[in-house]
């Protein structure tokens, strides 16, 4: 079976309270993202990347402006083999997707890259789960696949709004899981 890790938004601004639009508590699982991105067959790392005027500033704080050290991935999640999309993935281990809205699905490459790779299961963990977690996982399950999400790799800003995420996900289909569950 094939299988793909989807690593969303664990950047700077996100994931350490200094950060430009820091998810409370995001840094507690800084330690399991790192693990599931080393162990994985290969990791989609989603990433924002806007510039000083991005529209998305309307509706949140400035974050991740490109060039900065917030709109950089922790050292310790990237891989040593890995490409930025719109390069090509073959032999690499890690594909760090650009994204300049919510939906990692606004990337125009996503979609071919994920009928090349023709996984059969997507592992999804990230920041922040009712937001950017929450489309990259029903964008998945569109594709008729088996996907999980790690609660104990993702946070929340809203937990509520997170629970009812996590409900309709399993409705639809997906699956909740740990990290430790994942083989």
């Amino acid at each position: 079976m094939k299988m793909v890790f989807f690593d969303i938004d664990t950047q700077i601004d996100f994931m350490y309270p200094a950060g430009a639009l820091y998810v409370p508590d995001a840094e507690r699982i800084l330690a399991t993202v790192s693990e599931l991105n080393r162990r994985a067959p290969l990791v989609i790392s989603t990433m924002c990347t806007h510039s000083e005027d991005d529209p998305e500033f309307k509706q949140y704080p400035h974050h991740c402006v490109v060039g900065t050290i917030g709109q950089q991935k922790p050292v310790s999640l990237l891989r040593e083999k890995r490409c930025t999309i719109p390069s090509r993935a073959e032999g690499v281990e890690q594909i760090i997707l650009e994204k300049q809205e919510l939906n990692c699905f606004s990337n125009p490459h996503l979609m071919p890259l994920l009928k090349e790779l023709n996984a059969d299961r997507y592992v999804v963990y990230g920041v922040v789960t009712e937001i950017c977690v929450k489309f990259a996982a029903f964008g998945l399950l569109n594709m008729g696949k088996r996907v999980e999400i790690l609660t104990d790799a993702v946070k929340a800003v809203d937990e509520a709004a997170a629970e009812r995420m996590f409900s309709e996900f399993s409705a639809a289909g997906g699956h909740l899981t740990t990290a430790a569950q994942v083989h």
